[in-house]
């Protein structure tokens, strides 16, 4: 059955893109982004002992200007590029490794990049991951041994990053400053999906709702600490019906979604809605902005070709059924019509449908993201 939003959300669509591409030079607030390999831009390129990486070919294939491997979970730029884009930059911020102190006294100094690919609201999200799921090896030598180094930043870690940064702005620019540059900063976050995954995958005895509690007060603490720092306006990325990721659909006999995976995805949304709700009446100056990634995605699962889809069950990049059952690496599987597909890999979303994703973000009506979306964010 046709879902009800899907002409009016690809009208909607098709005209913010004329309005975003006749608009004048947009206002350019700083960006921080926190979260997953949603948003990662490179941030694991500097952990040597992370496999959650893709700074190998064919990732990157279709990235602008150089069709090489950035360390992005795409074949180009993702929803954090994209985002970024909308509101005036040329992409998502750098990751907060490669930066150097002297990067925070250019006048130009917008914002940072933190997320890091495994990473999730709890931090044992990421080992879990690692210890479940197959990741890609990237560049790792044969043989090396990274006994006790990183594989991934947890969120917490990308939290106590921003405070450094928070300190270093106010030794050059002082208290006040700082204050209003991080008051009129806009925080993005994409997580949750790890954790979820891992829940499922673990056969955890940890009752569901007893496990989403435990991640609404996670998200409660890290929002929290970022208020604290001096955070104000947060657009929130809510967990996508990842039962209908490539990686999952080969658990299931008929290639269908897990469900089960994709109820926890709706039920911890739903929290989460209510836990934004009741944090904006308690602090004050708080803002923000929930992107329903779930809505927004199942309506292209469900009628793909009103939005230039023609697969969306199956991965663009990888091996074995529904190109899913390793990883994208050299000598992986790759789709011709890379625009037409809506994963790139077994996990993440292609170029396309991340760039359909920041148009919804940034400017969908309430069905998608609400009590407003990310450009009202950034003007209130």
């Amino acid at each position: 059955m046709e879902n009800k939003w899907v002409l009016p959300l690809a009208l909607s669509l098709f005209i913010t893109v004329l309005s975003l591409a006749a608009a004048a030079k947009p206002v350019l607030p700083p960006v921080f982004i926190f979260g997953d390999s949603t948003a990662d831009v490179g941030t694991n390129n500097f952990l040597p002992a992370s496999k959650a990486r893709a700074d190998f070919p064919p990732n990157g294939i279709d990235f602008p200007g150089t069709s090489k491997p950035t360390g992005r979970f795409s074949n180009g730029l993702n929803s954090a590029d994209f985002l970024a884009r909308y509101f005036g930059y040329k992409r998502s911020p750098s990751p907060f490794l490669s930066l150097k102190t002297t990067s925070l006294q250019k006048k130009k100094f917008n914002g940072i990049n933190f997320a890091s690919g495994g990473s999730g609201l709890l931090d044992t999200t990421g080992q879990t991951m690692l210890t479940l799921m197959k990741f890609g090896t990237g560049n790792i030598p044969f043989g090396a041994s990274f006994k006790n180094q990183k594989k991934f930043i947890s969120l917490t870690e990308q939290i106590q990053q921003f405070s450094s940064v928070k300190n270093n702005l106010t030794a050059l620019m002082g208290s006040v400053a700082t204050e209003k540059f991080l008051k009129d900063s806009l925080i993005f976050i994409s997580t949750g999906s790890n954790d979820l995954f891992g829940y499922y995958h673990s056969k955890s005895s940890i009752p569901k709702e007893k496990f989403l509690s435990s991640l609404e007060v996670a998200y409660e603490n890290h929002l929290k600490t970022l208020y604290n720092l001096g955070a104000r306006k947060f657009g929130i990325i809510s967990i996508a019906p990842i039962g209908c990721c490539p990686s999952q659909r080969i658990f299931n006999a008929t290639g269908g979604c897990l469900e089960e995976l994709n109820d926890n995805a709706i039920a911890f949304h739903s929290r989460l809605d209510a836990l934004l709700c009741k944090l904006s009446s308690e602090y004050k100056g708080m803002k923000y902005s929930l992107g329903n990634s779930y809505e927004m995605t199942i309506n292209v699962i469900q009628n793909p070709l009103p939005f230039n889809f023609t697969q969306v069950a199956a991965a663009c990049c990888g091996t074995g059924k529904l190109n899913a059952e390793n990883f994208c690496k050299r000598g992986a599987n790759l789709c011709l019509n890379r625009d037409q597909y809506l994963f790139w890999d077994r996990f993440h979303p292609t170029q396309a449908a991340s760039k359909l994703a920041a148009i919804a973000l940034y400017s969908g009506g309430p069905q998608f993201v609400s009590p407003i979306n990310f450009s009202q964010l950034a003007k209130a």
